[in-house]
């Protein structure tokens, strides 16, 4: 297995975040946007979900450090109730896939949601064909709470979405912190 270092994100991963991301607008369905946005866009989503307390990761590799993928966990809604329910998000460059790093990348964004005192993470998969997606979340120990069919149009058919759920640290066993 390749080895990848994962580290928080940085103003700097900007253009590979968003070229990775761009890639999965315009090639893929695990997203639902078909607009891509750009840099200053990205940047916004960054320090929305930084500024909230969350972490948002890249993936490194290789010895000029460039970025291959990233993750991170944002608030699942945003009313107060919710703010212990965290919605993990995982890219992938395509010269990275298939080698373990979204499955890396998981496991360190669950350690640190989990640290950072959240009690459940959703997953919310585009596109039900997305094996890759959901067989990486399995494997994490994620369930599959439900399907939502036909929600999202994208490359002319539509779509559903998959929720998968996986509790954190304590779960629903005890009083959040």
């Amino acid at each position: 297995m390749p080895e990848f270092s994962i580290r928080p994100a940085a103003a700097a991963d900007l253009p590979s975040i968003t070229a990775i991301y761009r890639h999965h607008v315009l090639h893929g369905t695990g997203t639902f946007e078909t607009r891509p946005p750009d840099e200053p866009e990205m940047l916004r989503r960054l320090q929305e979900v930084t500024s909230r307390g969350l972490p948002w990761l890249v993936a490194t590799r290789g010895q000029d450090g460039r970025v291959t993928g990233f993750a991170y966990g944002n608030w699942f809604r945003p009313r107060e109730a919710f703010r212990h329910t965290v919605e993990d998000s995982i890219y992938i460059a395509p010269e990275g896939q298939r080698q373990g790093l979204g499955g890396q990348l998981l496991d360190t964004l669950i350690d640190d949601c989990t640290a950072r005192g959240a009690r459940q993470m959703l997953a919310v998969i585009g596109d039900s064909a997305n094996a890759g997606s959901i067989g990486v979340h399995r494997t994490k120990g994620f369930t599959e709470m439900g399907r939502l069919s036909a929600v999202g149009w994208k490359f002319g058919r539509w779509l559903d979405v998959v929720l998968m759920q996986r509790a954190l640290g304590a779960g629903a066993g005890t009083a959040p912190v």
